[in-house]
């Protein structure tokens, strides 16, 4: 377990949890969510210059697959690794699977100091692969944690055999529109159970639906306070120096990006990058077509491997 975050030093953009209490109700709601996904080989605390960041260790039974190189997930901004549950089970019969909880968001990670910058948020993760003692990873981030796969890759790729985006931060500057919807999704989470299916496929917000997500991402909003601006997208010039084996992955009805626009933008600028358009949901296409996604993460995993 990683020490208290009451321990963490008081500061503008620290993330921190409100009370001790606040936050063991937040791990009892994490810990309902990750129950819908397969038991964590292992947890493992790894010290960086920014903090104590908290790891889940996912792995195959097949001693061939436990060879091959391991994939990390980064989750979004307000949430933790438990938002993977629908995409450990598949992921992790293939390879290792590293789920890392970021700092500075709910979760059990501690941290503190600032990671929001660009330099500081590559050096934080090159700090944690290497405390996990991995030399080489398949990188896949969501959202938020796109954006950091994104600007690991343009910093620090030695790392890296790919990177995976998920309609990802990075890319477009975070408009007026994504904004709204997630303080839509919010105050849907108290509406009357018969609406909330409804209300769960206008906006794309499976968590309306899921007792478990909703808890989670409830008690989430209670419990702690993200203190840290929006990060702000890479640069034309930037995107093009990267070589790292690129996969991004649009939700056709994205309020956060503009998927046909990225479609050819990304592709133009990033050498042999794959872009896809998913139909049929928005900002969590791992979410909402997970059996598919998973099968699509691996065959491109297994084409750069």
């Amino acid at each position: 377990m990683a020490v208290s975050e009451t321990t963490a030093r008081t500061q503008a953009d620290i993330g921190r949890y409100v009370s001790d209490t606040w936050r063991d109700r937040y791990f009892a709601a994490c810990d309902a969510v990750y129950a819908l996904g397969p038991p964590a080989l292992a947890e493992q605390d790894v010290e960086t210059k920014f903090g104590t960041t908290h790891v889940y260790r996912y792995g195959p039974t097949d001693k061939a697959a436990q060879s091959r190189t391991p994939v990390v997930l980064v989750h979004g901004a307000g949430s933790c690794s438990a938002m993977w549950y629908p995409n450990t089970p598949a992921l992790s019969a293939d390879r290792p699977v590293y789920a890392v909880d970021t700092p500075g968001d709910p979760g059990r990670s501690v941290q503190r100091e600032p990671i929001h910058q660009p330099e500081r948020a590559a050096q934080w993760l090159d700090e944690t692969l290497d405390g996990l003692g991995l030399e080489r990873v398949h990188l896949v981030g969501t959202s938020y944690g796109g954006w950091l796969a994104l600007n690991q890759a343009h910093r620090r790729p030695e790392r890296l055999a790919s990177v995976t985006l998920l309609d990802p931060g990075g890319l477009e500057k975070v408009g007026l529109r994504f904004f709204v919807w997630i303080f839509a999704g919010l105050f849907a989470t108290f509406a009357p159970r018969k609406l909330r299916p409804r209300l769960a496929a206008w906006l794309e917000q499976p968590v309306l639906v899921m007792p478990e997500l909703r808890t989670m991402i409830r008690t989430a909003i209670r419990a702690y306070r993200i203190r840290r601006p929006a990060p702000l997208p890479l640069t034309e010039a930037e995107l093009s120096g990267i070589r790292t084996p690129l996969y991004l992955v649009l939700g056709k009805r994205s309020l956060l990006l503009h998927p046909e626009r990225q479609m050819e933008r990304v592709p133009r600028l990033i050498p042999g990058a794959r872009a896809e358009i998913i139909t049929g949901t928005g900002h969590g296409p791992q979410i909402d077509h997970a059996q598919e996604m998973n099968r699509r993460m691996l065959a491109f995993m297994a084409s750069v491997d």
